[in-house]
């Protein structure tokens, strides 16, 4: 049985503990307001960006980009894998990882020859273990301040990589802020680009009409410039969500954490009690002993 000492730093340790969680719990909800702020910021940009690239798309057709043709054979493909460089938020990695591993059995098949790109060093470290082809590692981004120009730099590899054909096609796996209670895993393909649809296209078949645009330049020459863009739009609207996703992952971790330090020391503190009283007790019987001992 453990001793009132033994106890007694374990409820001392209990509360460090717990208040190492709180405060990594107050930093994560600072940081998620923060993060939640650029990314709602980032989304009417990204659908109508897509939006107006659809409307071009449709009347250019599949001939106006190589970019926006698939492949007869896929072979190669590159999975663009965005996670956190820290851990303690919960199943946040697990859940992004899992999807790889799920994407990957489901066309294990097929015999292709898969790559990654890193974005986080958990994801980076789960490649390595497991003797993943890495082309690309981008790491201190997600979950810190970064600009347009990190979305820049690896789209630009991914779509040079693509015309040139060291790969077939491209994939996203990010995490989807839905809300601070829940984000999803989500697998996106970004190369070649898929049709853009927005969300109102998918709602109601029955649109009304739209006044067509005049594009000037032609929209072939358009699309040169804005499908480019568009893979850069698609990696940087993931990295945002991710981001944001992992500090509300952490913040709801550290609140389980912090809830659950008050657990232990209600119940280290019942049992400090417990024993702490059966040694009165103890004490008393010996003392009552002693004395009848004396008195006979």
């Amino acid at each position: 049985m453990a001793t009132l000492k033994d106890v007694k730093t374990k409820i001392g340790a209990v509360k460090k503990t717990k208040q190492i969680t709180k405060a990594m719990g107050m930093v994560a909800t600072s940081k998620l307001r923060g993060a939640q702020q650029n990314m709602d910021g980032f989304r009417p940009y990204a659908a109508k960006f897509a939006e107006v690239l659809g409307s071009l798309a449709e009347k250019a057709g599949e001939d106006a980009s190589p970019l926006l043709v698939p492949r007869e054979e896929v072979k190669k493909i590159n999975i663009v894998l965005c996670t956190s460089d820290r851990g303690l938020c919960g199943g946040f990695n697990v859940n992004l990882i899992t999807t790889a591993v799920k994407m990957i059995k489901e066309r294990s098949d097929q015999e292709l020859d898969i790559s990654f790109t890193n974005f986080g060093k958990k994801g980076r470290d789960w490649c390595r273990k497991n003797k993943k082809q890495i082309d690309s590692e981008n790491l201190g981004i997600v979950g810190a301040k970064f600009g347009f120009n990190v979305a820049m730099t690896a789209g630009q590899k991914l779509v040079d990589g693509f015309l040139d054909e060291t790969y077939d096609e491209v994939y996203v796996i990010f995490s989807e802020f839905v809300s601070r209670a829940r984000q999803i895993a989500t697998v996106k393909q970004i190369l070649p680009i898929p049709p853009i649809e927005t969300a109102e296209e998918e709602e109601d078949t029955d649109k009304p009409y739209q006044a067509e645009h005049i594009c000037e330049p032609s929209a072939n020459e358009l699309l040169g410039d804005l499908l480019p863009r568009h893979v850069y739009v698609q990696i940087y609207s993931a990295l945002l969500e991710t981001s944001t996703s992992e500090h509300a992952a952490r913040m709801a971790a550290m609140d389980n954490a912090t809830t659950a330090c008050d657990d232990m020391i209600s119940s280290l503190t019942l049992a400090y009690n417990k024993a702490r009283q059966a040694a009165i007790t103890a004490e008393l019987m010996d003392i009552v002993g002693g004395a009848e001992a004396l008195r006979g």
